[in-house]
Parts: C-alpha cells; sequence; structure tokens
C-alpha cells in the first residue's frame, strides 16, 4: 500500500480542513501498517501488542482509513513504539 498523493485528497475532500486531515490519517495509517507488517507475527499477536481487537487489527492492516480518528491513530502509533512527529507550515 502506498500514500496516496496529496492531489487525491485534495480532489475526493470537501474542504482543505478535511483533505488535511485525511493526508494526515493517510501517512500515520501507511507507517504503522508498515511497523506492524515488519513484526512479521500473527494479527492476534499484533492486535494485542496495539491493544486492539483483531477485527480493529485487520481493518488496520487492510488500509481502512475512514474506520480510523486522527487521535486513534495517534494511540495506536504510540502502542506500535512509533514516534509521532506534528510538522505545520505555511502554504505559502
Amino acid at each position: 500500500m502506498k500514500v496516496i498523493d496529496a492531489n487525491v485528497w485534495d480532489a475526493l475532500a470537501d474542504t482543505q480542513q478535511e483533505a488535511a486531515n485525511l493526508k494526515a490519517r493517510s501517512a500515520m495509517l501507511y507507517e504503522i501498517r508498515k511497523a506492524v507488517l515488519a513484526w512479521d507475527i500473527p494479527q492476534e499477536e499484533a492486535a494485542k501488542r496495539l491493544g486492539l481487537t483483531r477485527p480493529r487489527t485487520n481493518d488496520l492492516l487492510r488500509g481502512k482509513l475512514a474506520k480510523f480518528s486522527l487521535d486513534a491513530l495517534v494511540n495506536i502509533a504510540a502502542a506500535a513504539h512509533l514516534t509521532v512527529e506534528i510538522r505545520v507550515k505555511d502554504v505559502a
């Protein structure tokens, strides 16, 4: 799974705010998924490590972005021992 180009999110979103949220969530989900797959363990064990149910972990690994809020992804990233950094910059 590849992070989708920012222009796609801009096209899909109704507002700039929604596009920004989609971009952030997409990037986080991608990095979490990559880390979990690198563990090379059964989904049940990954779910335990992340503090999630197996179905929720399955949604995560299948890239179901709509099922995860930015807040939930931050918590999952922390459970996966990933560092979350937020960078904000002027558009212009």
